[in-house]
């Protein structure tokens, strides 16, 4: 079983870099032949030493080389043989440069095609399937889970080039005596076929690393995420149990692994060498070889039984590593069948109303949204409001098309938003978040983040647009200024106003705050307000909240309980009281 799954896995990376691997291999294969016809040579250089002359050399592989180098009127001189030895040694060093560097672009390639798989399909699935997905555990997938999937390649191909060497190895043992390398083969093969066990011991405790990896960044970043209220309370400790708990399972399974693999080459380095001893022994006593047959014979079995053993060392690191792979396919395969299956293709407009007719939705614990009508104008400031858990924010989410109704329909300016392009109206839409996540970057970077398209004159709009522009000239490096971690070195108003940026910089027609302001104290809240405002009639702003200062300054009021949509507060545009 367990060869079987390595072989798959394996086989799954050659037939996905067929012309790498291609490559590598046969430069392997040129390289081991090579290397055996230095072999070949060396016969008859040590008989010539040893021997009586050119009457006692050898036929076989050692005579094919003597024959070759007459017919090239160079006989069996021993400067032509070191020659070719010295030949062979460069040929098979080079084509051992050549496929392994082709083995080392393809291990770089790997990482790097399965980490972009892993974010093109996160990125491109429902955002239900978000909801259920620690995001430490997204992180493991494409750090550790890739790189030791490419390192699962890295040792198979290792292996299948040490198993090329031991091929040619052997046929020139065959060449020599055949039922030496026989014996010295099926012995080796024999004790291989024993240390199995720690092969699948290793592979059980890499499954294991595998597990508890994702299991131990998952918790990081929860726990990372919630350090200040932890330390705040002084019970960071207490968080920090489970990852020691987790980190104590873990060492546990390397030490195992590291104990599969030492033991298995302590135990083939002294197998080995006695089956080699062995074998010359019997050879001498038993079979009265040549000398320099023997010294030859020597040579090769030595390399035989040590490429063997390599080869089931690489092997069984490959073992090891492969569950990180297929726990990677796992996730891959998930998030593709969560992919967003693109809808519409009418191209969105947003000069009238955005309309709710009678939209229902439901999650598993029942009805959120039942028969929900609300009209939310163009231009204008529609606030939405109720208890929590009541379904604004699953409103918000049904705007943005990142849920479908199960019930009714959402209309813009007419048409159905099942008709419309979806990524066309997203990039309509300005977007706040109750928490806000600045990444740890320069303003620059958290209000534009990286777009090309976006100018550091976009920027400055943008930021004079939200009422950031005052605070950001004051700072020493303005727009360059890095935020710190999660926006750390800025107040908490700051950061608010730097999401509001970073949500008008590519000039949206609508401007969606879900619960925007709810962690700021009434100065902020009345300043970004004021800000706000001053957006009206540009863009049509979708506010939910349940903070008075954004209910005030709405044209519209709706409240949402129990599944129903009220409209409780209309006023006409511009006539909506002031923060």
């Amino acid at each position: 079983m367990v060869v079987y799954v390595s072989m798959r896995l394996l086989t799954t990376f050659v037939r996905a870099y067929p012309r790498r691997s291609a490559v590598a291999l046969a430069a392997l294969l040129v390289g081991a032949l090579a290397e055996g016809v230095g072999l070949s040579a060396l016969l008859p250089l040590l008989t010539l030493a040893v021997g009586d002359g050119a009457a006692s050399l050898p036929g076989g592989p050692g005579g094919a080389v003597v024959a070759a180098l007459g017919s090239l009127g160079l006989g069996s001189r021993p400067w032509a043989l070191l020659l070719l030895i010295a030949a062979a040694i460069a040929v098979k060093g080079g084509f051992l440069l050549l496929a392994n560097r082709q083995v080392g672009y393809t291990v770089a390639r790997v990482a790097t095609d399965l980490r972009l798989a892993v974010i093109r399909a996160l990125l491109a699935a429902r955002w239900e399937y978000y909801a259920g997905q620690p995001v430490g555990a997204a992180a493991n997938t494409i750090a550790t889970e890739a790189t030791r999937a490419s390192g699962a390649y890295l040792h198979g191909m290792a292996a299948v080039a040490l198993l090329v060497q031991s091929l040619i190895y052997v046929t020139v043992a065959l060449l020599v005596s055949w039922q030496l390398a026989l014996v010295a083969l099926g012995a080796g093969l024999a004790f291989s076929s024993l240390m199995s066990r720690l092969v699948r011991a290793s592979r059980r405790a890499g499954a294991r690393q595998t597990a508890l990896l994702r299991s131990l960044l998952a918790r990081l970043a929860d726990l990372l995420q919630a350090v200040k209220p932890l330390k705040a309370m002084a019970r960071e400790e207490t968080g920090g149990a489970l990852l020691e708990e987790e980190a104590v399972r873990l060492d546990r399974a390397l030490r195992r692994e590291v104990f599969s693999k030492e033991a298995l080459r302590a135990l083939q380095d002294s197998a080995f060498m006695l089956l080699t001893v062995t074998g010359l022994y019997v050879a001498l006593a038993w079979w009265r070889l040549p000398l320099p047959t023997m010294m030859v014979l020597a040579i090769v079995l030595t390399r035989i039984l040590g490429q063997l053993g390599k080869v089931q060392r690489e092997y069984q690191i490959m073992a090891a590593c492969e569950s990180a792979y297929w726990a990677l396919r796992r996730t891959l395969d998930e998030a593709e069948r969560a992919r967003e299956i693109p809808l519409g293709h009418a191209a969105p407009t947003l000069e009238r109303a955005i309309r709710f007719e009678d939209v229902g939705f439901a999650y598993e614990g029942g009805w959120i949204l039942r028969d929900a009508c609300l009209e939310i104008p163009a231009g204008g400031w529609t606030s939405v409001v109720g208890p929590s858990g009541a379904g604004k924010t699953t409103l918000v989410d049904l705007v943005t098309a990142l849920l479908r109704p199960q019930a009714g329909e959402i209309r813009i300016d007419g048409v159905p938003l099942a008709d419309i392009d979806r990524r066309a109206w997203r990039r309509m839409i300005g977007y706040v978040p109750q928490e806000t996540l600045l990444l740890s970057e320069t303003i620059l970077v958290n209000v534009t983040l990286g777009d090309p398209g976006l100018a550091p004159s976009d920027a400055e709009a943008a930021l004079r647009a939200a009422g950031a522009w005052e605070f950001v000239a004051a700072l020493p490096g303005r727009m360059d200024t890095t935020v710190g971690e999660r926006g750390a070195r800025l107040s908490g108003g700051q950061r608010q106003r730097l999401a509001i940026a970073r949500a008008l910089v590519h000039g949206p027609v609508l401007l969606i705050l879900d619960e925007a302001t709810s962690a700021l104290d009434a100065e902020s809240e009345a300043g970004i307000c004021v800000s706000l405002q001053a957006l009206r009639g540009t863009v049509t702003i979708l506010a939910v909240t349940h903070r008075p200062a954004l209910v005030q300054a709405a044209d519209r009021v709706y409240r949402v309980d129990e599944g129903r949509v009220t409209l409780v507060e209309q006023r006409e545009p511009g006539t909506a009281l002031r923060a």
